[in-house]
């Protein structure tokens, strides 16, 4: 008996497991496999662009007064979201990827909600030459504008995302 010979490599979207001559992977699973590695580096920008606001909060906050509720419940609604979404995502969770979805936009939301309520911010739009002292605010309004821009994108990619990993709708 002639042995068949591996192929190199694997197509996305499987695991692997399956045998050599089953090679050809219906395009939904691809495209599961394709969003979940997106919705991967998403999860990580979002964990990065939090820590960086937390390092912000605490750098921009004066010794003896207290912390911002805002930022500090934007903050754990962000991580316990990104824990929940990284679940999710690993084990192809649709109810927990919207429960993510559903955390994450809230952060976000309080987080702009809080910087559009800073009088600080106006203060630093109208006089320019305030910039250069004021750099903690700069970076702040950059990482919440930057958060907002990489939530817009995991909406995107995890509402198609579960779009394709809800089974295919038979024709009647």
């Amino acid at each position: 008996m002639s042995q068949r010979r591996p192929i190199s490599g694997r197509p996305l979207g499987t695991d692997g497991s399956d045998f050599s001559y089953r090679m050809v992977v219906d395009s939904r699973y691809q495209k599961v496999a394709q969003g979940k590695s997106r919705l991967s580096a998403l999860i990580f920008a979002q964990a990065f662009i939090r820590i960086l606001e937390a390092a912000i909060l605490f750098l921009s906050t004066p010794k003896g007064e207290p912390l911002n509720r805002f930022c500090v419940s934007s903050s754990i609604i962000s991580y316990v979201s990104l824990l929940i979404g990284e679940l999710g995502r690993k084990r192809s969770r649709s109810a927990l990827l919207r429960l993510y979805l559903f955390g994450s936009s809230i952060a976000t939301v309080i987080s702009v909600a809080f910087l559009i309520k800073s009088e600080k911010l106006y203060e630093l739009i109208e006089d320019l030459s305030k910039w250069e002292s004021s750099a903690i605010k700069i970076f702040k309004f950059a990482a919440v504008l930057l958060g907002v821009v990489v939530q817009i994108f995991t909406i995107v990619v995890t509402s198609s995302l579960m779009s394709n990993m809800a089974p295919p709708k038979r024709a009647s």
